[in-house]
């Protein structure tokens, strides 16, 4: 196979049978884009002519660049599925691959707010929601959400008003391998939801008070998708009746359509931004803070696994480290023998 078909090809594999992620397919085709100018460079066109030398001259030229051990991770996790991929589809003779070896990433810490940082800034959101600003009052329910159901991401934007239930008190989200599961959140954010659905507009753009409260925040970013009419009056279950449009966005960007994932990490790092500590300020933080302020209440380690759709119970323990670092810091500031 030539090599200009080859990303192509590829990337479709990915999503059309292995159900990966947009962003997963993002990351693998950014990956194999550098391999193949790697191996353009060195005179490969062929898929037949990547070989494991090859390979392993690509995650050198990486690691002498500086990339973190993770990202030499991720790149060849990359060139295995490739190379296995090519394999089964009889492209290559052998998985060039099946002995590659990336190093060991680094096992950082993830960042974690305390219950104070936490409640100053939800504090700080409901004031701004209180004088009536669409936006304000949408980025009040992303973020109470985001903390209570400690969504991904991409999770949250992928959300539609049916996938709501108010009077459950529950969410369907559709999260990694395209595997669907259902996640609780409590009273606070159903009342940001609620107040959010009452000034929800599908379809329709924001008035200039919103749009100067976005250019303020920097959450003008959307992703692709458009809007349903705007719903009209309240259903049973709390949530307004859905139109006939079958994929109605909960969450709306400066435009109208469904926000995009760009949109709510600009805007959670804006909110972080003020906030004591370092790491990472993007959503993610607060996937983190809610799957640590779980475990530090008493919550079963399992039932975090499900809540935050881990397929291993070792990702989850990350979050065990980080209460027991809490622990220790809070011991070498109270104990007196400590």
């Amino acid at each position: 196979m030539q090599l200009d078909r080859l990303l192509a090809d590829f990337t479709l594999y990915l999503s059309a049978e292995r159900g990966f992620s947009e962003h997963t397919v993002r990351s693998y085709r950014s990956d194999l884009t550098d391999l193949l100018r790697f191996a353009e460079e060195a005179g490969v066109t062929e898929s037949a002519e990547i070989d494991l030398e090859l390979l392993r001259g690509w995650l050198w030229r990486g690691s002498t660049a500086g990339l973190a051990k993770s990202t030499l991770a991720r790149r060849s996790a990359t060139a295995r599925a490739l190379t296995s991929w090519l394999a089964r589809s009889g492209h290559t003779p052998t998985d060039a691959a099946a002995r590659l070896r990336a190093p060991k990433s680094d096992r950082h810490l993830p960042r974690v707010l305390t219950r104070a940082q936490m409640d100053a800034l939800l504090e700080g959101l409901a004031a701004r929601a209180s004088t009536g600003d669409t936006l304000a009052i949408r980025d009040l329910a992303i973020v109470e959400l985001l903390y209570a159901s400690a969504l991904r991401v991409s999770e949250l934007a992928g959300l539609d008003v049916r996938d709501v239930d108010l009077g459950r008190l529950t969410a369907r989200v559709l999260g990694k391998g395209s595997k669907e599961r259902v996640v609780p959140f409590g009273v606070p954010a159903k009342n940001a939801i609620a107040a959010w659905l009452e000034v929800r507009l599908p379809g329709r753009a924001l008035g200039p008070a919103d749009t100067a409260h976005s250019a303020a925040h920097g959450a003008t970013s959307e992703g692709a998708g458009t809007g349903a009419s705007v719903p009209a009056g309240a259903g049973a279950s709390g949530i307004p009746a859905r139109t006939s449009a079958s994929g109605a966005a909960l969450f709306l960007g400066a435009r109208g359509a469904r926000i995009g994932t760009r949109a709510v990490y600009t805007l959670v790092a804006g909110l972080l931004e003020s906030v004591p500590g370092g790491g990472p300020a993007g959503p993610h933080a607060l996937r983190h803070t809610a799957a640590t302020h779980l475990l530090d209440g008493g919550a079963d380690l399992r039932a975090v696994q499900e809540m935050l759709g881990h397929a291993s119970l070792g990702t989850t323990q990350i979050y065990t480290h980080v209460s027991t670092e809490r622990l220790k810091e809070s011991y070498a500031m109270a104990h007196p023998r400590a």
